[in-house]
């Protein structure tokens, strides 16, 4: 029996180890988007690259499949299927996108999305189709982020 109970609190002081071992850490993320300061300052960018013109022209293009059924490669190593016009595209759009900061891209992008959204001219596959090329267009052009969160913040 006195083994049976010497057995029991070990195992008990075992569990009360095991437990104080994983205890579980939470980390709170402040959200870039709250900072009224930041968002106002990239909306500034944004509206002087002509809230990203050029980029709404080409990612409507790209999702409208008049981009020749092929995948636009980065600027560094423009595709040999895109044409002249394409390739010039998404040439202004990359130097918009690089005249805006680092941390404005991404809102940038969305606001691009948003806007060919607002207009109503794309919907279901097309609007689709853009918000993923949205997402990748500026590891096409070689800056960083290199992805956007897009979609769910459409939604």
């Amino acid at each position: 029996m006195a083994k049976l109970t010497i057995l029991a609190a070990a195992a008990l002081l075992g569990l009360l180890a095991l437990a104080q071992a994983t205890r579980t850490t939470i980390t709170t993320t402040v959200v870039e988007e709250d900072n009224p300061g930041k968002q106002q300052r990239c909306h500034e960018q944004i509206q002087r690259q002509q809230n990203l013109r050029d980029c709404q022209r080409y990612l409507q293009q790209q999702a409208r499949g008049r981009g020749g059924g092929y995948d636009v490669a980065m600027m560094t190593d423009p595709n040999p299927h895109q044409n002249p016009h394409q390739q010039q595209q998404l040439r202004q759009c990359c130097e918009q996108l690089e005249n805006l900061n680092e941390q404005c891209r991404c809102e940038g992008m969305r606001e691009a999305v948003r806007q060919q959204r607002e207009q109503g001219e794309m919907q279901g596959e097309e609007m689709r189709e853009m918000m993923q090329q949205a997402e990748n267009l500026p590891s096409r052009c070689n800056l960083s982020p290199r992805r956007c969160q897009i979609r769910a913040s459409m939604f």
